[in-house]
């Protein structure tokens, strides 16, 4: 039978260890950076639900100028884009909120309001009801 050989390649006798590198050195490479976010997704939820003062459009704008940079490789522009995109959605959310806030309060004083109406009305009809035309 014949003998098998190594799966590596066998010094030549006269070579010895020492004219051989101790060591390799191997460059890794980082990781590269994630791209900034353009928070498109919001923008479009905040344009069609949350547009108070165009501010959801103005958003969503931004984001979209976000993502042009971010695909030409400009990411420092892209952040800024981006960042404004997110201003701009938080802006519109809060102020939904305060408006959707607003409107609660408003039609809980306006039917309390007609609540009392009504049993003032209902009061006085029956202190002094109407018996119709003599």
């Amino acid at each position: 039978m014949e003998r098998s050989r190594a799966p590596y390649e066998q010094l030549p006798a006269a070579l010895d260890m020492q004219g051989l590198p101790r060591s390799a050195v191997i460059p890794v490479e980082s990781p590269p950076e994630p791209p900034p976010r353009d928070h498109l997704a919001w923008s479009i939820c905040s344009t069609l639900y949350a547009n108070v003062c165009c501010l959801g459009f103005m958003a969503l704008v931004y984001s979209v100028k976000s993502r042009d940079r971010k695909v030409l490789g400009d990411y420092s522009g892209a952040l800024s884009y981006g960042s404004t995109a997110k201003q701009l959605n938080i802006t519109a959310l809060v102020l939904s909120i305060a408006l959707f806030a607003l409107t609660i309060f408003i039609f809980i004083l306006t039917a309390n309001g007609a609540i009392t109406a009504m049993r003032g009305f209902m009061n006085e009809q029956e202190h002094h009801p109407f018996y119709g035309p003599n």
